[in-house]
């Protein structure tokens, strides 16, 4: 499959320009199917598979497939590693709004999977004279990629990320000391170690004379099980049991799921307002304990409470009967004409609606939330005039105060960014709440954003929940571990005391800081292997 390089030349040169002694690009058709592998490796990565281990075998394969070949053939490989990862990844996208979006948003993502198959490709001249460096130069070839994928188009979409699928490995501690970008980055370091491995076994035959051949195979190896066991000597957060809020998450399900919901909007209010009251009676029954503050999901009230006298006293009549404050996801008309806000709104017993504690979905997804470049995209498809008024992005963190617990609120897909959850830290969370909503989508996309809600609790050392319209919901401690998960498609409503945690992790203090030196070495190895190609390039023969 893969040949000894045998083209050196025997003529007398310099050192310093020798070729490297090392294995051929492997033959076109086997790096397709590496490919291929590699894509399909790194999904069972992710919910609801979770074979995280095969995560950096993807990056390998890749590395390997891409490794001596020309832009143009690298930038295919990666391009069908893509669509095999992101197909099956996002099928979720299509199972109410048709085929299109699916089909594009993968090409998309997928795309960006080439241009990582081109650089792969592009460094090969530099790992191939200092071949110890090829671990960390694809470690900080994925994080240079998923920085600019997280941010491009119309503020990215970073659904996918290689720290994603590391909800149960010992890497995921690591994101208390980087966040996602470090996460990530240990993911492919450890993938290139595995090729690298590789790389000095196939080398053995021309370096087999001096019987130490197996010493750097073997020291790559070692070095990727340390980088995976390394995770868990990374301490965590540590809860204070002094200090501690118990909250109830209601999941009130909707009679259909599908986009046919927003045509059920008085009945989505009506289960979550009735899941509200029998938790109210079942706490003066004594069998529930009394929680501090309820938690309702994204769209539980899609009838703009302020604005509709009936919708707003259903939430009365919930609050009042339960006796503490909910945080509802309400639709809100305006500001303008043809306007709308995707809201997390504080709502309190007996005095209504807490204006002053409100926050504004600061990303709304294009072409789901709001139209860019309508005109135009009306040309692709007409099914963007489903979406009829633009969500407004609003503009301030989601720190809402109750009086129990701070709140660092995030809505739906905001998860997923990291700057929008660090921003609630920064302004004196507590508790991470994600209000979503997954009745559009199915169990898969749930689970991939718990996935999500885990990392950040780690990330932050703060405890986290999600509440789902129809699932998933639970609760997650500054470990990582979930609690309470409820079922998908059903009525839920769950209570746990949660144990408050004080300061600050190492990566909410860095923030961006360590994407930002990983993905600038992600550019230091582009520019060295160009030097690289210059030089050969200028030398005769």
């Amino acid at each position: 499959m893969i040949a000894p390089d045998s083209s050196a030349p025997a003529v007398d040169r310099p050192a310093a320009v020798a070729p490297p002694a090392g294995p051929a690009p492997v033959r076109l058709p086997v790096a397709v199917v590496m490919a291929v592998a590699a894509g399909l490796a790194l999904l069972v990565a992710f919910p609801p598979y979770g074979w995280w281990p095969l995560a950096p075998v993807g990056v390998a394969l890749l590395a390997a497939a891409t490794h001596r070949r020309r832009l143009r053939a690298g930038a295919g490989l990666g391009f069908l590693t893509g669509l095999a990862l992101f197909a099956p990844l996002l099928a979720w996208t299509n199972l109410h709004t048709g085929y299109l979006p699916w089909v594009l948003l993968s090409l998309l993502q997928a795309g960006y999977l080439a241009l990582l198959g081109a650089a792969s490709a592009w460094v090969s001249p530099l790992v191939d004279r200092l071949p110890v460096t090829w671990p960390a130069v694809t470690g900080v070839l994925w994080v240079g990629q998923e920085a600019l994928r997280d941010r491009t188009p119309f503020g990215g979409f970073p659904w996918g990320r290689l720290a994603f699928g590391q909800d149960g490995s010992p890497l995921l501690r690591l994101a208390a000391l980087g966040g996602a970008p470090l996460v990530t980055f240990a993911v492919a370091l450890t993938g290139g170690l595995l090729v690298a491995a590789l790389w000095w076994l196939l080398r053995a035959p021309r370096g087999a004379a001096d019987g130490r051949w197996w010493v750097p195979a073997a020291g790559s190896a070692a070095t990727a099980v340390l980088v995976l066991g390394g995770g868990l000597l990374v301490p965590v957060a540590a809860a204070r049991a002094e200090q501690s809020v118990t909250v109830a998450i209601v999941q009130g399900n909707v009679p259909r799921l599908g986009l046919d919901f927003n045509a059920q909007r008085q009945a989505v209010l009506d289960n979550h307002v009735n899941a509200t009251i029998t938790l109210a009676e079942e706490v003066a029954a004594g069998t529930r304990p009394r929680p501090d503050l309820v938690v309702w999901p994204e769209n539980s009230s899609d009838i703009d409470p302020l604005r509709n006298p009936g919708a707003g006293a259903r939430i009365s009549a919930a609050a009042d009967a339960v006796g503490v404050p909910i945080l509802v996801g309400a639709v809100l008309a305006g500001p303008g004409a043809g306007q709308v806000r995707n809201a997390g709104l504080l709502w309190h017993p007996n005095t209504g609606p807490d204006l002053a504690q409100l926050y504004i979905k600061r990303h709304p997804v294009p072409f789901a939330e709001y139209v860019p470049l309508r005109r135009i995209a009306r040309m692709v498809s007409d099914q963007v005039d489903r979406v009829r008024a633009d969500f407004v992005a609003g503009t301030s963190p989601g720190v809402l105060r109750t009086p129990a617990v701070v709140l660092g609120d995030v809505i739906c897909f905001e998860v997923a960014y990291d700057g929008l959850v660090r921003d609630t830290v920064v302004g004196g969370a507590q508790l991470l709440v994600v209000q979503t909503n997954n009745a559009t989508f199915d169990v898969a996309e749930a689970r991939q954003q718990l996935a999500m809600v885990r990392l950040r609790a780690v990330e932050h050392g703060k405890p986290a929940l999600m509440a789902s319209t129809v699932g998933v919901s639970g609760f997650v401690s500054p470990d990582g571990r979930v609690s309470d998960a409820t079922g998908f498609n059903t009525r839920a409503v769950v209570v746990r005391q949660l144990p408050l945690t004080e300061g600050r992790t190492l990566a909410t203090r860095v923030g961006m800081l360590p994407e930002v030196l990983l993905a600038g070495l992600c550019v230091v190895a582009l520019a060295g292997a160009a030097v690289l190609r210059r030089r050969a390039g200028a030398r005769p023969g």
